[in-house]
């Protein structure tokens, strides 16, 4: 895997959202993108963080960013998973990780003793000319969304 640098074009892509369609991070050209990767549906890092997006929705509409979910849960886990949480965004199922491992997130990871592969919790920000603005990576949940907020504000 080729290693991102910021300034350089994001790596575009092509999944199904929660509804079945096709999406491609290029029909976001002209907008901000604030593309978020999270392990899982419906745990609680990720219901926080996702629920976080969510309440801050209009200062990202304000700034003209659209938030895009990708985890590698299936359409039907996003699906019950926005309706749950009213979730006004989009989330991509990334079920073969091919998309996290273009942005480098697939990774190997340890919890209780065990080794396994996993995705790493992070954010990447992507300028209107689909550039990687800003790379943020092994993500705390905790002040995240405000601090995303913050850089798409100041850009």
């Amino acid at each position: 895997m080729k290693e991102l640098k910021d300034g350089n074009k994001a790596p575009d892509f092509k999944l199904p959202d929660q509804d079945g369609n096709e999406v491609k991070l290029s029909d976001f050209k002209g907008s901000k993108v604030v593309l978020y990767f999270y392990p899982k549906d419906n745990t609680s890092g990720c219901t926080q963080e996702a629920c976080g997006f969510r309440d801050a929705q209009p200062q990202f509409d304000e700034a003209g960013a659209v938030i895009i979910g990708i985890s590698p849960d299936s359409q039907k886990s996003h699906t019950n998973f926005r309706n749950k949480h009213d979730l006004p965004f989009v989330l991509l199922s990334d079920t073969d990780n091919k998309v996290a491992e273009k942005y480098g997130v697939y990774k190997e990871k340890k919890m209780y003793g065990k080794t396994y592969m996993g995705i790493e919790r992070s954010t990447f920000l992507i300028d209107e000319k689909g550039r990687l603005a800003e790379q943020m990576r092994k993500v705390k949940v905790n002040g995240h969304v405000d601090f995303v907020l913050n850089l798409v504000q100041d850009r």
